[in-house]
């Protein structure tokens, strides 16, 4: 994947209005990637959710993390997703998108005041829900992206929005594709 070039603080902030206009209720998932091995990337059209496992054939739960007492996986941390109009803002090109890390891309408003903790989403008829584990920047995002973007992501403003992107689990198994709606669910 090309290098891209990295967008400074100010033309980050004039992408912001975009990001904000995301829709509310139902989004689409604009892609789908699993990391069958650390640094590796397969961009999918369909997956599968499972609620043991996450994302079927992804890393996470033989990658274990760092913020469980024995290192084993996090269960609030199965999926990683992002805004795709953050993501199509910060890589430059849709060719960079999956060096983010994350799993899932939806172009939905992802901001707490909108998915706070505890919102389920349906995907395809799988569903997922929205976890209070936060998602930040790291050092990887800034080589990958540039320190203005993590300082973007990372911001009071960014992190309310948040930017870099959200947690969730899979509370129930099932197929999801590329272009399906990620729809809120009502309780």
């Amino acid at each position: 994947m090309n290098k891209g070039k990295h967008l400074s603080q100010e033309q980050l902030e004039a992408g912001f209005e975009n990001i904000r206009l995301s829709p509310k209720d139902n989004g689409v998932v604009q892609l789908i990637v699993r990391r069958p091995d650390v640094g590796e990337r397969e961009r999918l059209t369909r997956a599968e959710l499972d609620a043991n496992e996450g994302l079927v054939g992804d890393n996470w739960l033989s990658r274990g993390s760092r913020r469980t007492d024995d290192g084993s996986a996090h269960p609030d941390m199965q999926l990683n997703i992002m805004n795709s109009r953050v993501i199509e803002l910060v890589a430059s090109t849709p060719d960079r998108w999956p060096l983010a890390g994350d799993q899932v891309y939806l172009d939905l408003d992802l901001s707490k005041n909108n998915l706070p903790a505890g919102t389920r989403l349906s995907l395809g008829d799988a569903i997922i829900e929205v976890t209070a584990e936060p998602h930040t920047g790291c050092k990887k995002f800034v080589t990958r992206f540039g320190l203005d973007a993590v300082v973007f992501v990372n911001s009071s403003r960014g992190k309310k929005f948040c930017l870099r992107g959200i947690n969730a689990k899979v509370v129930r198994s099932g197929f999801f594709s590329v272009g399906d709606l990620a729809c809120k669910i009502r309780s």
